[in-house]
């Protein structure tokens, strides 16, 4: 399901059933070994299901997280997975804030950016990323580029205001990014404390309303 926007029947693939998974989780949880148990990329067809198994298992299982991905790009965990989560008790741990770099912008410059950043150093080694966020993409394009205004209306980083985005949402707990540089990490732990105004936060729901989807 990672990555898609519609459910083919035809695409579903096998895996290790859920209770053979649970099974498994419970002895490591009884052995010490961990102590909570996160789901990662679910649906909330997913969700629902591990958690409808878990209250029939014998193990000592607690489910409570849930690693999607969510910018400003992707917001389809607000379509089901945020209902779901609430009332179960269930975390988001936010992945891919920035959209891979994107939202920072520094791909939208004229050179395309730095030769060591990631889209950049791995072009053509990484076809999920090239594919999802991709700038040659005239909707990608137009909405980073809108978000970027923001950003420089209200004087704030594009960094700043993609983390701090995120980090509003009431079931967020954590939001997981990469940082290769110092300089980096100094700059989204300080997007860390920006607070959004509600105009800012009308602003980018305006233009989410025009480009709701632009990389699924």
């Amino acid at each position: 399901m990672f990555g898609e926007t519609d459910y083919d029947p035809t695409c579903q693939f096998s895996s290790i059933p859920i209770e053979e998974q649970l099974e498994a989780l419970g002895r490591a949880v009884d052995a010490g070994k961990i102590r909570y148990v996160g789901l990662s990329n679910e649906t909330p067809y997913g969700l629902m299901k591990f958690l409808e198994l878990v209250k029939d298992s014998p193990a000592s299982i607690k489910i409570v997280s849930l690693q999607n991905s969510y910018n400003l790009f992707c917001r389809s965990f607000d379509s089901g997975l945020a209902e779901c989560c609430h009332h179960e008790g269930i975390s988001l741990l936010a992945y891919s804030p920035l959209a891979m770099g994107i939202l920072s912008g520094k791909y939208f410059a004229p050179d395309g950016g730095p030769p060591d950043a990631r889209l950049n150093l791995f072009r053509g080694r990484y076809l999920e990323g090239e594919s999802r966020y991709n700038l040659s993409n005239v909707v990608v394009r137009a909405a980073l580029k809108e978000y970027l205004d923001i950003a420089e209306k209200h004087g704030i980083s594009p960094i700043s205001l993609a983390i701090a985005f995120v980090l509003r949402h009431p079931l967020v707990g954590s939001a997981i990014f990469g940082a290769t540089k110092l300089w980096q990490l100094q700059e989204v732990l300080a997007a860390c404390q920006v607070k959004l105004t509600q105009e800012i936060i009308t602003a980018i729901d305006e233009v989410h309303r025009r480009y709701p989807n632009p990389c699924p």
